[in-house]
């Protein structure tokens, strides 16, 4: 076991040196850890693409896990074999063929407002609310620094996003308010929503921030912190605002991921009868 943990202290050290985010980092090294540990009993490096392949058939047929979990496994695998190996694995021909096509789950604007409403707590509630303002990644909102924010120019810096983007989104008036007020509070020293002893303030904290605000304000509503993303986009387009300047605000390289609240707005506006109401 002290073998594998070498192994994958080895391919976060290569992923480090390719300035992989550390959110990417992070997935690629859990899923290193389970393909060791399940395939603990081989010697790694003379497992063949057989075995490969069938243990992401296991992980599919088996496990049942999620089109995003077989695709992240099998580009884990892919790199790690390449990077400590040198060996080209091919395993494209596993990737699911088919495309899920989800709804993104989104609140109503009286949802969030009742969340943020429900929020007491000055920081928790300035966190959420720069996350529905700015329509940010979880990640996004725990890397801003006080520098990003842009008062002159009402406009708040998310750098080295996903994709290592940089991308400016509009900084509201009564978030930049909020934010005033929060930061006379607290003093943060470096970045914008910082721990108890000045570091980054942690995934964790903020989904159980989120959880216990739809408790509060009984909302009960399925949502994670990423669904106030797609509020934010939801909530946008709703308003007319054009698509392709809502695909510049999220980060998105293709408009076609965009497109996708396109959807759910489309059928509210469409304001169809329903053949119930014939009866």
């Amino acid at each position: 076991m002290m073998i594998n943990q070498n192994l994958t202290e080895q391919f976060v050290t290569i992923l480090r040196m390719q300035r992989y985010a550390d959110t990417s980092i992070k997935t690629y090294a859990s899923h290193l850890t389970y393909f060791l540990k399940v395939s603990s009993k081989l010697k790694t490096e003379d497992i063949t693409q057989k075995q490969l392949e069938d243990f992401i058939i296991w992980l599919v047929e088996k496990k049942k896990v999620g089109q995003s979990y077989q695709k992240a496994m099998i580009a884990t695998i892919t790199k790690f074999y390449k990077e400590i190996f040198r060996r080209n694995i091919n395993l494209k021909h596993l990737y699911p063929k088919r495309k899920e096509n989800k709804l993104p789950k989104f609140l109503t604007r009286e949802e969030v407002k009742k969340i943020l409403d429900a929020t007491d707590n000055l920081k928790h509630k300035a966190i959420l609310t720069t996350i529905y303002s700015c329509g940010l990644r979880l990640s996004e909102v725990l890397e801003l620094k006080i520098t990003d924010i842009k008062t002159q120019e009402n406009v708040l810096l998310i750098r080295q996003a996903k994709g290592k983007k940089d991308r400016v989104v509009m900084l509201s008036p009564v978030l930049l308010e909020l934010l005033r007020t929060y930061y006379k509070t607290y003093k943060p020293v470096n970045y914008l929503f910082e721990g108890q002893e000045g570091e980054r303030y942690s995934e964790r904290s903020v989904q159980q921030v989120l959880k216990n605000a739809l408790r509060k304000a009984d909302v009960i509503s399925p949502a994670s912190v990423h669904t106030l993303r797609h509020s934010y986009a939801t909530h946008l387009l709703e308003n007319g605002t054009d698509i392709r300047v809502i695909k510049e605000l999220l980060g998105h390289n293709n408009i076609k991921t965009t497109e996708i609240y396109t959807h759910i707005t489309d059928i509210s506006r469409a304001r169809v009868t329903s053949p119930l109401d014939f009866l």
